[in-house]
């Protein structure tokens, strides 16, 4: 891949992440508040479900841009025939190192989002300056490494198995997919990936969460999970399940349509300027 192919995905990327975060955020408030200690109704129920959303607002086009620069850059770097048994390596190292680069712009908006979406009463501004007040800029990186290692395993299911569905799909009718193609592997990919990484996405929740000084405060993911499934048991780590594979399906068929789309129509548009 060019040069200018790098800067088609970034800019396919930072046009998928936005669409599929702004328009599936109600989905997100409701997950969020499932995995929420203090119980789903006591962090605000159905009530200001667009509560956070500024913080998505500012962050979903850079996040979702850089993963996917990093992501499309590490296949290059690395590539391989295509009928290489380490194809699917080749996926699974590019999608995490996408991750943990995404992650630097993801967790404080992240951060900032949840603790709105959990008070609807308090501004995301407001919230903003808090964090940074009470516990500085380490405050806004809280659950970096949580959110990594939800991030890397789901990254590591879901973009395989994405890139496999479609070479299969392409195999069977002779032709490359489509963008409606690709975003259906990606809505099974995605949903798939979302069931098995729920428990580290409840234990990111409960770490984001957490008041300052406490010690799920810590970040330590096990601790996390050991306090949920000593007070809610298995079910709590599988709290918010549904809207969460929910949202991650019809986001994958989204983000990952989206992004198909997205980066041909660019691509068509570069090589006409050329």
């Amino acid at each position: 891949m060019s040069q200018p192919g790098f800067a088609v995905s970034f800019v396919a990327g930072g046009v998928a992440g936005a669409s599929v975060d702004l328009i599936l955020f109600p989905l997100d408030t409701i997950k969020t508040r499932l995995q929420s200690p203090q119980g789903f109704k006591k962090a605000g129920g159905f009530r200001g479900i667009y509560a956070g959303v500024p913080s998505t607002a500012i962050g979903s086009f850079p996040n979702a841009a850089v993963f996917f620069l990093t992501y499309e850059y590490v296949k290059w770097f690395l590539h391989t025939a295509s009928s290489s048994c380490w194809m699917p390596t080749q996926h699974m190292l590019a999608a995490s190192a996408g991750e943990v680069v995404a992650c630097l712009i993801r967790v404080p908006s992240e951060v900032v989002k949840q603790r709105a979406q959990v008070s609807a009463s308090s501004r995301t501004f407001q919230i903003f300056s808090n964090i940074l007040h009470e516990e500085g800029i380490q405050g806004l990186y809280r659950g970096y490494k949580s959110t990594v290692l939800r991030e890397i395993p789901f990254s590591l299911v879901q973009f395989p198995l994405w890139e496999y569905l479609k070479a299969l799909w392409s195999w069977r009718q002779d032709h490359a997919v489509d963008s409606w193609q690709s975003a259906v592997c990606g809505a099974f990919a995605g949903g798939f990936a979302a069931v098995i990484t729920t428990p580290l996405d409840v234990a990111k929740t409960r770490i984001m969460l957490a008041k300052a000084g406490s010690s799920t405060a810590g970040g330590k993911v096990l601790s996390a999970l050991q306090g949920v499934w000593r007070s809610q048991g298995p079910t709590g780590l599988f709290a918010g399940v549904l809207p969460r594979a929910a949202s991650i399906s019809l986001g994958g068929f989204i983000f990952l349509g989206a992004y198909e789309q997205a980066h041909s129509m660019l691509s068509r548009v570069h090589r006409k300027s050329r």
